[in-house]
């Protein structure tokens, strides 16, 4: 069913993306071919305006379109499509500025025409936003303003560029290929009014409380809210949600966390944060009675989505145990019998947040904790250093290759896990990894 459905929505995205190329072909009306470089920019620019239209539908966190996929891998496509929307838009207006200089007019927006001068608008508009994510952090734009930026950015320059479209004209004169490009207009706007109106409008009408500030080992912090409204939906265990903490459901402060809770100990829900910066720091010193909205949940990184395993391997390296912990207090609650093997990094035994958790876990439950700090105790007999092939071989026997291996935890750790275990023989499709930073 995960496949037909993926299958599914790759399909409509090849289709939203060609049907405007295809319409444009069909129009007898449309200006007479000038040259292969002209229309190979033409043809650059109008797939640059069908991706960016993408992107709305990518960000918006539908659950349909993120349900096969994982909104963390949607996350990813969205960033990579981005990337080639900005080369599209530099194709388009390069291949013009080389060979037809002459079609571009004034360059000074002051004295240029204005369809024109708004194309040049959205590709400066999609070039910052792409340097702004990507330098972020070492930029150190704070996370709340850049995404007020990212959107205020992403909404200028769409509408740049459809306006742009529509009003240089040569391709969108006639009746039905301008509906197209309307339509694709009030299909973005939509969106747009969905995420950043509509979704808020429920979340507002299903508040929560939070009602304790637990603090744990690793300097991490467990929030517990209370529905004041409508619990939370058919949650699978290891999914996530945004949570926004004492702010309105409209507000940019919002951030996606883990459920630590099982699904069957609901309709309380938990998540446990480790202040790393930008506003978790705010969120771990939440006091109990702030007001918050949960908009969720997301993700496939679910025990649930593997009824039929024999075991699980969990690899996990410091708070990317949370989504780990979630899916081992599910199997705890049913009193699974399958076996799970997790391996844990961290840098100090000291900083495994959930440890003591982790030994009661393992006192109902077919479960093997293996440590691996980098820097060991006194007398300490067990592994330690990195997760690399050789840690992985000693652990791990030929009758776990075909279980599903979970991977969570910083980016170094999960291409250097999952490219040992592919050389081990772990089929592709039996790794698994929450992408540790989204944003």
């Amino acid at each position: 069913m995960v496949v037909l459905q993926a299958g599914f929505w790759l399909i409509v995205a090849f289709a939203a993306i060609t049907l405007p190329f295809v319409l444009l072909l069909a129009d007898n009306d449309r200006p007479p071919p000038t040259s292969i470089l002209w229309d190979f920019s033409m043809g650059a620019g109008f797939a640059a305006l069908t991706l960016a239209a993408v992107q709305f539908a990518l960000t918006g966190r539908i659950k349909l379109l993120t349900a096969p996929f994982g909104a963390d891998v949607i996350y990813d496509f969205h960033r990579f499509f981005s990337w080639g929307v900005v080369a599209l838009m530099l194709l388009h207006f390069g291949v013009l500025y080389i060979w037809y200089e002459s079609a571009l007019g004034e360059l000074n927006p002051l004295t240029a025409r204005w369809e024109l001068t708004l194309g040049r608008a959205a590709l400066v508009c999609f070039g910052l936003l792409i340097v702004t994510s990507e330098l972020r952090k070492w930029i150190g734009i704070e996370y709340h303003w850049w995404r007020v930026m990212h959107v205020l950015l992403a909404v200028t320059g769409s509408a740049a560029v459809v306006a742009h479209v529509l009003g240089v004209g040569d391709y969108t004169g006639t009746d039905s290929v301008r509906a197209v490009w309307l339509g694709v207009a009030a299909i973005w706007a939509g969106l747009v009014i969905w995420t950043r109106l509509l979704r808020p409008l429920r979340l507002a009408r299903n508040p929560w409380r939070v009602i304790r500030n637990e603090s744990r080992r690793g300097g991490v912090h467990t929030l517990t809210l209370k529905p004041e409204g409508r619990p939370l939906q058919a949650w699978k265990a290891g999914q996530f949600a945004w949570l926004a903490i004492g702010n309105s459901p409209w507000s940019m402060k919002e951030h996606p966390f883990t459920i630590s809770t099982a699904p069957d100990r609901g309709p309380e829900i938990s998540f446990s944060i480790k202040p790393l910066g930008d506003d978790s720091d705010r969120l771990a010193k939440t006091e109990p009675g702030t007001l918050a909205y949960v908009d969720g949940p997301y993700g496939t990184f679910s025990v649930d989505r593997e009824e039929s395993a024999e075991g699980f391997v969990m690899i996990a390296g410091g708070i990317g145990i949370t989504p780990i912990i979630a899916n081992l207090h599910a199997l705890q609650s049913r009193a699974d019998p399958r076996p799970v093997i997790l391996l844990y990094a961290n840098p100090t035994l000291d900083k495994a947040a959930f440890r003591e958790d982790l030994d009661r876990i393992a006192k109902d439950i077919d479960l093997t904790v293996v440590h691996v700090p980098e820097d060991t105790p006194e007398g300490w007999q067990g592994e330690s250093g990195l997760i690399d092939r050789a840690l992985l071989d000693r652990q791990l026997d030929d009758a776990t290759r075909d279980w599903p291996h979970m991977l969570c935890g910083p980016g170094p750790l999960i291409e250097a896990a999952s490219t040992a275990l592919r050389e081990m023989g772990v089929p592709a499709h039996r790794i698994s990894f929450e992408i540790f930073e989204m944003v």
